[in-house]
């Protein structure tokens, strides 16, 4: 993988704070202007529910749900923008839409609302990718993803009541789906020359520098024939250093 792919750029952490800006603006019109907006979110198998595909990762059931939310869907996001720029916003977005479809048909009556489908999504396609992807960056970061939520992955089940488990499912198969979809589109870590299948070692000019029992020669024999070079260096010449060694007295 090219490290193009991983320096800084502004839009970095300005893109995640934007979409954590977003929800909690529209959670403080939930709450001071319109509260009525908390009911569009996915109403599964009801044609009214579809709407809520495109917006209930942006409604939140009260200021708790919102900030359980808000913190992993900042450091996901952070992490999918640095480590797969390229990509960041495909993800989110076909991640909201597979995600909001699959819990629309798969989920149980009611209203889902949040963005913890999100947030399963981002976990999920952060962790196939780095394994997919075998470079050691992204395997470290698929590695910390688990560390700080691998609990998560209890809540795909239906443990607890209250919780949209088939929004965490669908959000979880969305990633993976997403992992394999583009696994291609990622670059491949950069050869060093000597790794290159059509690497001769005896073409290359540093690694001729080394006998066979690899000590450096400074200079080569082709390199005093193409001066015109050919005599024995004079040792008047020769610049000699010597080293001086004095103990110092207590």
């Amino acid at each position: 993988m090219s490290s193009e792919q991983f320096k800084y750029s502004n839009s970095i952490i300005i893109y995640p704070l934007l979409i954590v800006f977003i929800i909690w603006l529209v959670f403080w019109y939930q709450i001071n202007i319109d509260y009525g907006i908390k009911s569009f979110g996915i109403k599964p198998q009801k044609l009214e529910g579809l709407l809520g595909i495109f917006t209930s990762p942006f409604l939140h059931a009260n200021i708790e749900h919102l900030y359980n939310n808000s913190i992993p869907l900042f450091v996901l996001s952070l992490s999918l923008f640095y480590f797969y720029n390229k990509i960041a916003w495909k993800v989110l977005l076909y991640g909201i839409l597979l995600s909001g479809v699959l819990t629309w048909i798969i989920g149980r009556s009611g209203n889902h609302i949040g963005a913890s489908g999100l947030i399963y999504v981002l976990v999920s396609f952060i962790f196939f990718k780095g394994i997919f992807a075998k470079h050691y960056r992204l395997i470290a970061l698929s590695l910390m993803v688990i560390f700080l939520y691998g609990s998560m992955i209890w809540y795909v089940f239906p443990i607890k009541d209250g919780i949209s488990w088939e929004g965490h499912l669908g959000g979880l198969i969305s990633g993976f789906v997403f992992a394999l979809i583009f696994r291609k589109q990622v670059a491949q870590p950069e050869r060093y020359k000597w790794q290159q299948p059509d690497y001769n070692e005896e073409d290359d000019p540093f690694m001729r520098h080394f006998d066979e029992d690899g000590n450096f020669i400074e200079v080569l024999p082709e390199d005093d024939i193409a001066t015109g070079d050919t005599s024995e260096p004079d040792e008047s010449q020769t610049i000699k250093i010597k080293y001086i060694f004095k103990k110092k007295d207590d």
